[in-house]
């Protein structure tokens, strides 16, 4: 129960996701930047502090690299019904949210997002790796890894000392092979 699934992709930045206007975006764009991201709902009793603190972070963070992508869930007591434009307007109106909030996605099951099968088979949770409610969070490293995943009764305050490390680490952009390696060092050690 709750197996992670396998999955082939080995950084978020091999995805591509739709916006709240069903407009496709590669998560490619995030490369060098440490991510949030997290399932969001309207109307449950998390969506109040997580939104509130989650606003609150993209602004102190937003200029050093930061991001925090919201994909709205409706799996958990049908907590996020409305449309994507809806959903979106919520966000960007009561809570200020100017990060971006995409298009309605599955978090489990067989249906369950590709990028959700990925972050949850990256870093399964305590018992498993089904996300067990909204506002589940995953912190993305600059290279598209996941450094870590935090349950919805983990405030997105208490993240922020793993993103303040994350942000101090540098990103290493991966070589495209395994010579192009080698031959760095060479000229490291030549000089």
């Amino acid at each position: 129960m709750g197996a992670a699934e396998s999955v082939p992709e080995t950084s978020l930045h091999e995805f591509t996701v739709k916006d709240c206007n069903g407009k496709e975006v590669c998560l490619e764009t995030y490369k060098g930047k440490v991510l949030v991201v997290v399932n969001v709902a309207s109307k449950c009793g998390f969506t109040e502090t997580n939104y509130t603190q989650l606003t609150e972070l993209y602004q102190k963070y937003r200029e050093k690299d930061f991001e925090i992508l919201a994909f709205p869930c409706n799996q958990f007591l049908r907590q996020e019904p409305g449309s994507d434009q809806q959903i979106k307007d919520f966000a960007c109106t009561r809570f200020k949210a100017e990060y971006p909030v995409f298009q309605k996605v599955r978090v489990n099951g067989p249906d369950a997002a590709p990028l959700y099968k990925f972050l949850k088979a990256s870093k399964p949770g305590l018992f498993g790796s089904r996300i067990k409610w909204n506002f589940t969070k995953f912190l993305v490293d600059k290279n598209g890894k996941v450094i870590n995943r935090y349950g919805t009764a983990t405030a997105p305050f208490s993240l922020e000392k793993d993103i303040l490390k994350a942000l101090e680490e540098e990103h290493i952009p991966p070589l495209s092979n395994p010579q192009e390696a080698v031959e760095e060092e060479q000229k490291e050690e030549e000089k």
